[in-house]
């Protein structure tokens, strides 16, 4: 699609992708709602694919208090999310961290277990985008639609998920800067936050976190530590799986120039531009 086709397109749809933190809901944000349909693949995730196991989570914690335990087996009380496109807190507690259960940690088992069910949820929910955009379209009148993937989308494998992106929206890339990634950086370093890796990159990492440390049990991982110690590999890991990506299949946007968008237009005239750079 050249610049002009894009800008002159009567349907556009278009997936942003890129680390956590570097803008693709902000971006997102400054397209009208009454003209372009928000997906957010976290939120699918979290009320479609992981919601009975994000709720199982919360009522096995709550069986530990008596009172509850009490309430929930006679069905005086049930728990439900409240999950929404700003607070995907709920999917953030059921994916964890590894290491230490005192700490709030989980074993690697429960670890890995609930790191597979995100897996598969993320492949599903980006599978379900070409059906909502027909719904946005036929049921809800939207002409636009904007697909805010989620960070761990370049670490899924699964080459079925970017092919039906590629066939059903422009795919851009959000570039950070070396001034924005150590910004990242030194943000999980003081506010760890769970993660979703590629089982291969955990296994490995675990191995020199452990050895580095001189742990000798998964169990006995300090779970703040290990996120915070990981999170940088883990940005150099996605790295060039972002950039492979939008090599083969999309266009690149240094993440500094978000700043410049303040509305639709700009917006459209930064993936234009993107395109004119890598015709």
């Amino acid at each position: 699609m050249s610049p002009r086709e894009f800008l002159d397109c009567e349907f556009r749809r278009i997936t942003l992708l890129g680390m956590s933190g570097v803008g693709k809901t902000t971006l997102s944000n400054y397209l009208p709602r009454d003209k372009w349909f928000h997906y957010s693949g976290d939120y699918r995730i979290g009320t479609k694919y992981l919601e009975e196991p994000i709720l199982d989570n919360i009522k096995r914690q709550a069986m530990e208090i008596p009172f509850l335990r009490d309430l929930l087996r006679s069905d005086s009380i049930y728990i439900c999310n409240n999950i929404t496109v700003n607070n995907l807190y709920p999917v953030s507690t059921f994916l964890g961290k590894v290491g230490d259960e005192s700490l709030g940690g989980l074993s690697l088992p429960e670890f890995k277990r609930r790191q597979n069910l995100h897996r598969s949820a993320e492949i599903n929910a980006m599978l379900d985008v070409p059906e909502f955009i027909r719904k946005a379209e036929q049921i809800y009148g939207y002409k636009h639609f904007v697909n805010d993937a989620g960070g761990s989308l370049c670490e899924l494998d699964c080459p079925q998920v970017i092919e039906t992106l590629a066939e059903h929206t422009v795919i851009v890339y959000l570039k950070a800067s070396s001034e924005l990634e150590k910004t990242l950086i030194q943000r999980a370093r003081e506010n760890p936050k769970p993660l979703y890796y590629r089982e291969s990159f955990l296994d490995e990492n675990l191995r020199t976190f452990m050895a580095e440390n001189g742990i000798a049990n998964p169990d006995s991982i300090p779970p703040d530590e290990f996120v915070s110690w990981v999170f940088p590999r883990l940005f150099s890991s996605r790295l060039p799986r972002y950039e492979c990506i939008a090599e083969e299949f999309g266009y690149v946007i240094d993440a500094e120039d978000i700043s410049r968008v303040k509305s639709e237009q700009n917006f459209l005239d930064l993936i234009a531009d993107a395109m004119k750079q890598r015709s």
